[in-house]
């Protein structure tokens, strides 16, 4: 097991909770199984963290707060260390998200990020083999609280019916998600429409793509390829990307009908009780 002592606090900001938390443990005189014992997890689990072997979570932060009297010091810092779990390539984009006041985002393949539910995101991001699924996880939902703000952005999401039908993590995951996107039906700052294939050739068949604006700075659109992401605030590239969103939204189902086609999808395809092949009959 890692020393603390030889952690370097300036190194993330993963170590620096890990040495702060040891820090502030020993301050209050308390050992790792006593302060397990005051928060209701183990001191194996407060040991791990403490030397960056387990990514602490916000409600942990937040019981180590209340426990130690540090006024908030752990719920502030677990938003970076958090957001320093994602991968390299993918954080200057996350950081842009947060600050954007619009959001416009189409999908082809699988729920938007912000809109997916813990266990909808953990078999997506379980297919890229990662070497921490949880880390990567616990962040995904992180920046979901950008939709809790009292001013959240306002959002809009374009999805291909295809992501409706894929069984992603299996029936019962299914119907979790189906249900959250139900959820933003009438939502104030969220919209959600399907792209129905009927919709046939489309202007954006060649993928994703989403276009963040903001109160002061230009806009930006952001795509992603196999390995990594792109951002760019070419003004031709933002003006060919809402024109494309422009013809998406209008060949999409109204806010309505797509919540009418997502219940209808949740209940016929991820049912309670779905038969099996050989229960079939032929009339």
């Amino acid at each position: 097991m890692a020393n603390i002592q030889s952690l370097d606090p300036s190194a993330s900001p993963l170590d620096y909770y890990g040495w702060e938390l040891r820090r502030q443990r020993e301050a209050h005189g308390l050992k790792q199984g006593q302060l397990g014992d005051i928060i209701f997890c183990t001191g194996s689990l407060i040991g791990q963290i403490e030397t960056t072997k387990k990514i602490p979570t916000r409600d942990f932060s937040e019981r180590v707060d209340a426990a130690l009297g540090t006024d908030g010091v752990f719920s502030r810092l677990i938003g970076l260390v958090l957001r320093s779990q994602l991968p390299n390539w993918f954080q200057p984009y996350a950081e842009m998200e947060a600050k954007a006041t619009y959001i416009s985002t189409y999908q082809a393949q699988v729920v938007y990020g912000l809109l997916q539910t813990e266990e909808y995101a953990r078999a997506v991001l379980a297919t890229g083999m990662p070497d921490d699924l949880d880390g990567l996880v616990a962040a995904r939902m992180e920046r979901q609280r950008i939709l809790e703000r009292e001013q959240p952005p306002l959002a809009w999401a374009i999805l291909d019916e295809a992501v409706l039908h894929r069984p992603i993590g299996g029936p019962e995951v299914m119907r979790g998600q189906l249900a959250r996107l139900l959820g933003f039906t009438g939502h104030r700052w969220m919209r959600v429409q399907v792209l129905p294939y009927r919709a046939g050739e489309h202007t954006s068949l060649d993928g994703a793509f989403n276009l963040l604006r903001f109160e002061d700075d230009p806009d930006i659109i952001y795509t992603e390829d196999l390995i990594s992401g792109h951002m760019t605030a070419n003004p031709d590239a933002i003006r060919e990307a809402a024109r494309r969103y422009a013809h998406l939204q209008a060949a999409a189902l109204s806010v309505e009908d797509s919540a009418a086609l997502i219940t209808r999808v949740m209940e016929e395809r991820y049912g309670e009780e779905q038969p099996r092949p050989d229960e079939s009959t032929v009339a």
